[in-house]
């Protein structure tokens, strides 16, 4: 197979070319081996394997070719990679496209040369013909801020509990739930369910019946992050809810995300069979492998949660979320696509049918909102003459925050004491339209 042709020469005999079906080993090994733990012996076998499944042709959303690599001429090697992710999300209900950059990596060797920003510059050239309004990563903290990215959205969130904090049976009690591995028949009941949970947050990742499928049966064993799908039901086989996990041990732990339950049925009353069933889960691998000791269970469902509510006193040990890395290149584009959420919001609101101009700054640049009775008629940039300026102003790109419902203007404003927001409508318009809440998503990978 031909090697996909050049896009650019980064001198000193490297270039910078779209992957192919023939990099597949390569690309296999290479993040195999640079994502492995400090002091590992061999390479990362889960993260090999994502690898392996993103490059079968089988992902409902990438391509083979959707990785960028910089290869060495003179050994062949590939010495630095990262990849886009496409896939849709949901602000406030509104659909939208998202890319999202992962799988970053370069060889100790060739760092320090700029080889990941020229990377992401292809990527965000990628995502913007694919039409996607913004793109997300994890990772480390700071790093992907060079490159146009602001921590703006809940990451993860778990609250842990450990084997005195399982539930028990009463004596003579039989299980009021079970839970089995799903099938493909579940999938319309695992879909609605978790577009049901998707709604506590402004944030939620769309998956179709392809995803869905995909997860269920698609992915390799170990592919780092394959998850089980889990039906809970009545002993008489009523569905009630579901509960998805890592099928393995992760660090003594064995962890729940997401995890819903239809309307109707007890949170109370449903949850502690969950917590069996994971901590039973977690025996039987335990007892799989000798490197492996369970220590405890983890509900890794966000900020907030009902099994959070119901099992306070099960749950002593909070860890508290990190967060998605977001960038918006075109904000005015972003804002008039959600218009309906930000006019829904106005109207639940005590400024219903407001009308007028919401002018903030960036302090270089900034943006310009106008209302009219109610709606959003316009969205465009704007300039400030001066740092005072505007209604509210949002050093570096701290407005994502807000926009996500990551920190309120509060927090904002206490953060950081060149955030502000003045006049008797610029707090109070901004509160309404961009509330603070938690987000809990789980992307397409």
């Amino acid at each position: 197979m031909m090697k996909q042709p050049i896009i650019r020469d980064l001198g000193n005999g490297l270039i910078l070319r779209r992957s192919s079906a023939a990099d597949t080993e390569k690309l296999v090994e290479f993040n195999g081996n640079l994502h492995r733990e400090p002091g590992a012996e061999g390479p990362e076998e889960y993260v090999a394997a994502w690898v392996a499944d993103l490059m079968s042709g089988t992902h409902p959303t990438f391509d083979v070719g959707d990785f960028t690599v910089v290869e060495d001429t003179a050994t062949g090697d590939i010495v630095s990679c990262l990849c886009l992710i496409s896939q849709t999300w949901s602000y406030g209900g509104v659909p939208l496209g998202v890319g999202r950059p992962e799988l970053v990596g370069t060889h100790p060797d060739y760092r320090n040369r700029g080889l990941i920003r020229a990377q992401f510059e292809v990527v965000h050239e990628w995502s913007a013909e694919r039409g996607e309004r913004m793109q997300a990563i994890t990772g480390i903290p700071w790093f992907y801020r060079q490159f146009g990215y602001e921590m703006a959205i809940t990451l993860g969130g778990r609250r842990i509990g450990y084997k005195p904090q399982v539930p028990k049976l009463k004596e003579g009690e039989d299980e009021p739930y079970h839970v089995r591995p799903a099938t493909a028949a579940d999938l319309p009941f695992i879909a609605q369910l978790y577009e049901q949970g998707a709604g506590r947050g402004p944030v939620a990742c769309v998956w179709d019946e392809a995803l869905w499928r995909y997860e269920l049966a698609g992915k390799r064993e170990k592919n780092v992050d394959g998850k089980a799908l889990a039906v809970i039901e009545t002993p008489s086989g009523e569905r009630v809810g579901f509960v998805a996990h890592p099928p393995r041990l992760w660090n003594g732990r064995v962890s729940a995300a997401p995890y819903e339950i239809k309307p109707g049925v007890s949170w109370l009353a449903v949850t502690p069979t969950v917590l069996r069933y994971l901590w039973a889960q977690g025996e039987a691998w335990a007892a799989e492998d000798p490197k492996q000791e369970l220590e405890c269970f983890s509900l890794w469902l966000g900020a907030e949660h009902p099994a959070y509510e119901v099992m306070d006193k099960r749950l002593p040990h909070t860890a508290e979320p990190y967060a998605w890395y977001v960038r918006v290149p075109d904000l005015p584009g972003f804002l008039r696509h959600v218009a309906p959420v930000l006019e829904r919001r106005l109207a639940d609101s005590l400024l219903v049918g407001h009308s007028g101009d919401l002018k903030i700054s960036f302090y270089r640049s900034g943006l310009r909102l106008v209302f009219d009775a109610g709606r959003l008629v316009e969205a465009e940039p704007w300039r400030p003459a001066d740092a005072d300026d505007g209604d509210a102003g949002f050093p570096d790109l701290t407005f994502l925050q807000l926009l996500f419902g990551y920190r309120s203007m509060a927090e904002l404003d206490h953060a950081f004491a060149d955030c502000w927001a003045s006049g008797d409508e610029g707090r109070p318009l901004l509160d309404a339209l961009f509330p603070k809440c938690p987000s809990d998503i789980w992307p397409v990978s």
